[in-house]
């Protein structure tokens, strides 16, 4: 059974963004899987729709229950490819997740998934919804992200920035592939992430900066520009 959290997102100016992360330096720890000098690490994901692009429109019309796939990949590392299926139900998230191959994933884009062995169930899961809700490759959205966690209610506090749209290119491992930045410059995505309750010294700390929460969806704004 999924669990599901709390998520609470943000557009943020940068300056707001380093305000924050000075106070939250002193708290709480930063995510160890940091690659980048400053903490933070690279992320790209391949997102899928079916060819009348639900998962778009349904976010767009605030469905209150929504599944969507992505396969992901951190700071450009093919031994680490996940396979994960973002929930929605209501104000509540939910995500499963389970490791596959660089081979299983050119199977899956290229098409080939009748030569996909498994016995992982969300594999199975997503093999047989391509399938049978006819799902394609639909954006790639990379971006960068600095992240710190806090282990009461695995509260975990993100900042997302040079988020860019991968356009009409659906290849993870191309570097060439051309890219469009989805956010004004100046701004980023924070996103706040708990279990039952958020601390109180956390959000007294986020409370010290101006924040209007949004529906903002990465999916979405990089989806919107095709």
């Amino acid at each position: 059974m999924s669990k599901y959290r709390h998520e609470l997102k943000f557009t943020i100016s940068d300056n707001q963004a380093e305000i924050l992360k000075t106070r939250l330096d002193l708290v709480l720890d930063k995510d160890k899987n940091g690659y980048f000098e400053d903490g933070s690490y690279l992320i790209k994901s391949l997102y899928f729709d079916d060819i009348e692009s639900s998962s778009y429109y349904e976010k767009q019309d605030g469905v209150l229950y929504r599944k969507k796939y992505r396969i992901r990949m951190y700071n450009d590392d093919d031994k680490y490819i996940r396979l994960e299926a973002k929930l929605k139900h209501n104000m509540l998230t939910s995500k499963k997740q389970t490791l596959i191959s660089k081979e299983v994933y050119s199977k899956i884009i290229n098409g080939n998934i009748k030569d996909v062995k498994t016995d992982d169930k969300l594999l199975l899961e997503f093999l047989n919804d391509i399938r049978t809700k006819h799902l394609i490759p639909s954006v790639i959205v990379e971006y960068h992200r600095l992240a710190y966690i806090y282990p009461v209610s695995e509260v975990r506090i993100t900042f997302d920035s040079h988020i860019k749209s991968g356009l009409y290119n659906y290849e993870l491992f191309d570097k060439k592939r051309p890219s469009y930045e989805v956010l004004d410059d100046g701004y980023q995505v924070l996103e706040v992430k708990f279990n039952e309750i958020l601390p109180l010294h956390i959000a007294t700390i986020l409370g010290t900066v101006p924040l209007c929460r949004e529906a903002v969806s990465k999916f979405a704004k990089c989806r919107s520009i095709k």
